[in-house]
């Protein structure tokens, strides 16, 4: 089975949401949306065929009905259709991953003409998803589609990459400069972290890049030790679905405080 994490620009607009909700078929096993992101997260997974019929057609749909040019929000962004990475969650299937990411790439570009980047493997090396969007319309062309960005849909960042956990920190009684300086500090070669304010609360936002190895327990523990006088850890928040491998791997008495639960493992709802 593959499972397919596509990030939308849209999280505020509910009737929206349900019209992509219908659109996602069976595949569909998660809906996280964030108002203060603006952003959704639609986690598919299915075998290869059944996935790529819910993928198409729910990316057909966030295509006519999203807007780029009137977006707001605090997560970084440059399409309607933000990012849509594959996943083979058995490992030996990791090539068949590239596959599904170069053909949707190919899709979208073809059927659309919208701007498509790949990320993960590619001609011998691994380009990142951060690459992507340091330099795409200016070092980096399209791989697929119009060499410029669409007015109202932008640009597709398509990937293939392993398993990751996106998971959400929200502070209080801390500032802007003070959270860039945490999410710096636990930034490595396996955790990606951004500084964002989420209405009143600070928020370091993370995506656990290798989770076996640093998971969300380790991160919340360094986050903790980093505070400044009268910063407090207000809540965290897992976006999308977890292994239960990692899941199992976090102290169990600490499951609630993470914002980490057995329904929100990939495995309970396969």
């Amino acid at each position: 089975m593959f499972e397919c994490v596509i990030n939308l620009s849209e999280g505020r607009n509910l009737e929206l949401l349900d019209e992509l909700d219908d659109s996602a078929g069976p595949s569909l096993r998660d809906l996280h949306a964030d108002r203060f992101h603006n952003r959704s997260v639609f986690t598919l997974i299915n075998d290869s065929e059944p996935l790529i019929r819910d993928v198409r057609a729910l990316i057909t749909a966030s295509f006519e009905l999203l807007d780029l040019s009137a977006h707001e929000g605090v997560h970084p962004r440059f399409g309607v259709v933000d990012v849509v990475p594959f996943v083979a969650l058995e490992p030996e299937q990791s090539s068949r991953a590239v596959k599904l990411r170069d053909t949707t790439a190919q899709w979208i570009g073809e059927t659309f003409g919208v701007a498509a980047f790949l990320y993960g493997p590619l001609n011998g090396a691994v380009r990142t998803l951060p690459e992507v969007r340091k330099h795409a319309f200016r070092e980096l062309s399209p791989d697929y589609g119009a060499a410029e960005p669409s007015l109202t849909l932008g640009a597709v960042a398509v990937g293939a990459r392993p398993i990751l956990v996106a998971w959400n920190i929200w502070l209080s009684g801390i500032s802007r400069d003070e959270t860039r300086g945490i999410a710096k500090a636990i930034r490595s070669s396996a955790v990606r972290s951004l500084a964002l304010r989420a209405g009143g609360h600070m928020q370091v936002s993370c995506n656990l890049i290798d989770p076996k190895v640093v998971g969300p327990l380790a991160v919340y523990d360094e986050v903790a030790a980093l505070l400044p006088e009268g910063g407090v850890i207000v809540r965290c928040e897992l976006v999308g679905l977890v292994p239960r491998a990692v899941l199992e791997a976090q102290e169990p008495s600490r499951w609630a405080q993470l914002g980490l639960s057995e329904n929100q493992t990939i495995e309970s709802r396969i």
